[in-house]
């Protein structure tokens, strides 16, 4: 992707690759969008979070932007953004809480340009809780999970009741998997789970398997074809 520089809180969803900034509580949102190819769109579109901005996450990690390609070759057009003190993001760190705050006001401007749009919500690690503690009160379509850091924050008792994917490395080194596999099997509407075996945090050399089974996974609650 190399996305054309945009005005700051357009007013339509770009008819191409993107950046611009979002106007958010704390000031301006570092922004990026992308379309799916065309035909072949779904009336969709995918908020993809990035893990923790303190780790030095950003919207450019790999397994985002893997995430967020998965997505957009399903057929969803994408959206993908700087938490509050990443990149040009302003503000600082909340510890999720203004995150959610962050995420909120990207969706509010998403509903407004997409009205009739589907909204997804993808996350990996902080990404995840901070989409998963959202998704009820934002009225997601759609939830797609990478490695939810369980344990590391409280997740929220208002689970989404949508369709919902995790992706759990087995070898994952910085959240315990089977804290998240017993996390997934006390719920009474379990997401579906996807146990990748030998696969770490960040999925080295396993990138592209991750691709493959979100793909697959979300195959059967896309939207209907845009127009």
């Amino acid at each position: 992707m190399n996305p054309s520089a945009f005005p700051d809180d357009p007013a339509s969803f770009p008819d191409q690759a993107a950046s611009f900034a979002l106007t958010g509580p704390a000031g301006k949102l570092e922004t990026l969008t992308d379309l799916a190819e065309r035909p072949g769109a779904r009336a969709g579109t995918a908020v993809v979070c990035h893990p923790n901005p303190v780790q030095g996450g950003t919207m450019h990690n790999k397994v985002v932007t893997m995430v967020e390609r998965a997505l957009r070759e399903s057929g969803l057009d994408t959206l993908r953004f700087n938490f509050r003190g990443t990149g040009a993001s302003a503000g600082s760190y909340d510890d999720g809480i203004g995150e959610s705050a962050d995420l909120a006001a990207v969706v509010a401007w998403l509903r407004r340009v997409r009205p009739g749009d589907a909204l997804w919500l993808a996350g990996f690690s902080f990404g995840s809780y901070v989409t998963i503690r959202s998704a009820v009160r934002l009225q997601a379509d759609a939830l797609v999970s990478i490695a939810p850091p369980v344990g590391r924050w409280t997740m929220g008792d208002a689970l989404p009741a949508c369709p919902w994917l995790v992706v759990m490395g087995e070898a994952d080194e910085v959240v315990e998997p089977q804290a998240v596999f017993d996390w997934i099997a006390a719920m009474d509407k379990p997401p579906e789970l996807v146990r990748m075996p030998e696969a770490g945090h960040f999925f080295h050399r396993r990138l592209m398997d991750l691709r493959g089974a979100v793909k697959h996974a979300v195959a059967d609650w896309l939207p209907p074809p845009r127009g």
